[in-house]
């Protein structure tokens, strides 16, 4: 039993065969499956997907690249009312991303400013609904960490697709985070992200696998599904040195408790 707790179902990218995407899914033992929002549009359709597949939960958020797509507060007004849905689970996809240039209208200071303002105002609202997070970071690990810590005693967050070294893995795990491993596991040329699989306990980890991106080894470069979750699992069975099923076990667990199933 696997729970792919990072799954982009909402991406046009399965618009077409979201029936079987699901099906292949249940088939390789998925039972439950997370999906994060990108932005308010794709909150609704997200949450449409989960209520017509029981095994599917739902993140509200607007992600770090797409914040350009609000301004002010009055959207959170929007996504608190999209988050008391029952197929809510969390708040996210949410956090900072300076990887990818500013979008027009914006320098990098003032995007850097923009982000780091939604992401307070989407922690606040976790703090007051009681969810936790899902969060995103990319080249801003410092300032992510930051603005996580102020809020460490009000809220945890599972740091998805997780590609740092094992002391930055531990500084999440300082203040109550978790982290989250993808198919990036299964490449030749991750020794430093399996070097932080092999030092965390099982207990710090979840699966998921990003689809549509991030394919595991040997779909490498092609679309990425939820069936793939087995495929980072026993990856990770393999650097531990355990079996598959331990692996399946804790991380499950992690994510129920996590996400309060």
């Amino acid at each position: 039993m696997f729970f792919d707790t990072h799954t982009h179902l909402g991406s046009h990218q399965f618009d077409r065969d979201l029936p079987d995407i699901l099906a292949r899914a249940r088939a390789s033992g998925v039972s439950r499956m997370m999906v994060p929002a990108t932005d308010l549009d794709n909150a609704l359709k997200c949450l449409a997907l989960a209520e017509a597949e029981p095994d599917v939960r739902v993140a509200v958020g607007i992600h770090p690249c797409n914040v350009d797509s609000v301004s002010g507060d009055t959207w959170i007004t929007k996504l608190r009312e999209l988050a008391l849905h029952p197929k809510v689970a969390a708040i996210g996809e949410i956090g900072l991303d300076y990887f990818h240039a500013p979008p027009a209208g914006f320098d990098l200071p003032a995007w850097k400013l923009h982000q780091a303002s939604c992401l307070s105002l989407q922690l606040d609202l976790a703090v007051e609904l009681g969810l936790n997070v899902v969060v995103h970071q990319r080249s801003a690990f410092d300032d992510c960490l930051r603005i996580m810590t102020e809020y460490k005693e009000k809220v945890r967050g599972v740091w998805h697709c997780f590609v740092n070294n094992a002391a930055e893995a531990a500084q999440i795990l300082e203040i109550g985070s978790l982290v989250s491993f993808t198919g990036i596991v299964t490449f030749k040329n991750a020794k430093e992200i399996q070097d932080t699989v092999k030092a965390l306990p099982l207990e710090a980890m979840m699966v998921e696998t990003d689809c549509p991106y991030l394919a595991p080894v040997p779909f490498r470069g092609k679309r990425c599904e939820p069936a793939h979750t087995r495929l980072v699992a026993e990856k990770i069975a393999e650097i531990k040195g355990i079996n598959l099923e331990e692996v399946a076990k804790v991380t499950t667990q992690n994510a129920y408790d996590f996400f309060r199933f």
